[in-house]
């Protein structure tokens, strides 16, 4: 089925109950489903075509999930453009998609003149929220749909082919891939975690982390079960404990900073938290310490998934009875793994050669199934690296046990998984190599208890002092906006090599993960 075809399941079940719910304002399910059938004609009227990607580029607001919906109505495929990235970036990646429309947030109306110059294949853009020079209202925009008929795009299998989002992965060169999601990946995505989740009956779900990532999918899921999703403008670990209490929220996603920063403000200033069902970790690895501390300060509703852009969020499951159960004592090993395949998935281990592995062999994750996304957009070379064997290639390093849970150990690809957010290294060195001073450099991740993986920088001068860590990492900041930007700077003499001349990158890494069982 399609994504909109989910989401109004939600709707039937009770279209007056809240849907969004923010300081200010409360959308109910039916009221949502109207707004998406009056964006759906705007956007048809303006001239979009089932297929034409439609970015909405905005901090968690509810205009911005009122265009999700209504972009999906009109047979949009969803461009989640990430409010924290650098626009340079933002703006790439709208190019790479050939984004035709564009709704725009209040926050960017100083960008405007450079949006239409930078991507010239938007047709229009659109006012989120506030009317701003440069963009068509949303009033007038609306007005123009008024009268015009949403054609009826669906097939009798549910359009399983028609693209319904473009995800983008990260880049090596800065130039971010784009993930195709077909309905078909989102109906797996979306039943697979219904099926999983246990959700019960008058969910309520609490969005913190950005929409434009895996928030942006946990919370089209719950509004498939007529939930109320509780949205936040962004995160802040006391609120999150205030919003919990205050909502009786039943689940929220977390990536393990924020994660972590919530653990931490509850054993500080404890809230009622005994709404929560499922406090949900995904998009990096969780130190197995804090599940444990997850249980004792929540109790047993701390659950773990993974998966990546080219097959999203649940490839595998731990749930909270088997967290709750690894704490009690029962198999503590599971602390560190990521769960089962889910019944969706298959995932397998692969040596170099393509031979598939027995249980507790090391080698790379491989995936097939329905989660597995059909290509990168126009990179057929890239799609078919990925797809070697048979298989879908993670580029992650683990082993699977006798009883089938899955265990990552390590990263095959350079990318590095900071508080949730994909860095690729390549595109942070390309920044610094920029910058007058700097002769060499070679970026990393670190261990970190906060992110999970920092940004580190090995900078090799032209000569001492002749750039100073500040004034480095304000500079790369500027170039790439504050997640891919290096935490700390490491100024050396020279890089070690490999004995082709290499930088040896791994030799930089063993050093930083020197005595832990796993190198992420």
């Amino acid at each position: 089925m399609r994504v909109i075809d989910y989401i109004d399941k939600g709707a039937d079940r009770d279209p007056d109950r809240p849907l969004i719910v923010t300081d200010s304002t409360i959308i109910t399910h039916g009221e949502a489903r109207a707004a998406s059938w009056r964006y759906a004609a705007g956007l048809h009227a303006a001239g979009l075509q089932v297929g034409d990607a439609v970015g909405v580029l905005a901090p968690n607001c509810p205009e911005a999930v009122l265009a999700m919906w209504g972009l999906w109505r009109a047979g949009g495929a969803w461009v989640p453009l990430n409010p924290l990235n650098s626009l340079s970036a933002t703006l790439d990646f709208a190019n790479t998609v050939d984004c035709r429309w564009l709704f725009l947030h209040s926050a960017f109306a100083a960008d405007v003149d450079r949006i239409r110059a930078a991507v010239p294949g938007v047709r229009a853009v659109v006012a989120l929220d506030r009317p701003f020079p440069g963009a068509t209202s949303m009033t007038d925009f609306l007005a123009a749909g008024a009268g015009t008929t949403v054609p009826d795009w669906d097939d009798p299998f549910g359009s399983p082919d028609v693209t319904c989002a473009l995800w983008p992965t990260g880049g090596t060169t800065g130039k971010s891939k784009a993930v195709r999601f077909p309905n078909s990946v989102w109906a797996a995505l979306t039943e697979t975690a219904t099926r999983d989740w246990s959700i019960t009956e008058h969910p309520v779900n609490l969005a913190v982390a950005p929409m434009t990532h895996a928030a942006g999918g946990v919370a089209v899921i719950y509004a498939s079960v007529g939930a109320t999703i509780i949205l936040r403008p962004g995160f802040d670990a006391d609120d999150v404990l205030t919003q919990i209490e205050k909502h009786r929220v039943t689940t929220v996603f977390l990536p393990p900073t924020a994660y972590y920063g919530v653990l931490d403000q509850q054993r500080t200033k404890p809230r009622d938290c005994s709404s929560l069902q499922m406090l949900l970790l995904a998009a990096a690895p969780v130190s197995p310490e804090r599940l444990g501390q997850g249980v004792e300060l929540f109790g047993p509703c701390i659950a773990q998934c993974w998966g990546q852009a080219e097959s999203p969020m649940v490839l595998t499951w731990l749930s909270p009875s088997d967290v709750a159960a690894a704490v009690a004592g029962d198999h503590p090993e599971r602390l560190a793994s990521c769960g089962r395949p889910t019944f969706s998935s298959r995932v397998a281990v692969m040596a170099e050669d393509g031979r598939l592995l027995p249980a507790g062999e090391r080698g790379e994750l491989v995936a097939r199934g329905a989660l597995v996304a059909p290509e990168y957009l126009h990179q057929a070379d890239e799609t078919a690296a990925i797809r070697r064997f048979g298989w879908h290639h993670t580029g992650d390093i683990g082993y699977i046990d006798d009883d089938g849970f899955v265990y990552i150990v390590d990263r095959l690809k350079e990318m590095i998984i900071t508080g949730g957010f994909n860095v690729y290294p390549a595109e942070v060195e390309a920044a610094l190599l920029r910058l007058d001073g700097v002769r060499g450099c070679a970026v990393v991740g670190a261990p970190d208890p906060k992110w999970g993986e920092a940004v580190v920088a090995f900078v090799v001068p032209n000569e001492p002092d002749a750039v100073d860590p500040d004034s480095v990492i304000g500079a790369v900041r500027e170039m790439l906006g504050p997640i891919k930007t290096p935490k700390r700077i490491m100024f050396v003499d020279r890089l070690p090599q490999t004995p082709v001349g290499k930088i040896d990158k791994k030799a930089i890494r063993a050093e930083l993960w020197a005595g832990l069982e796993r190198a992420l």
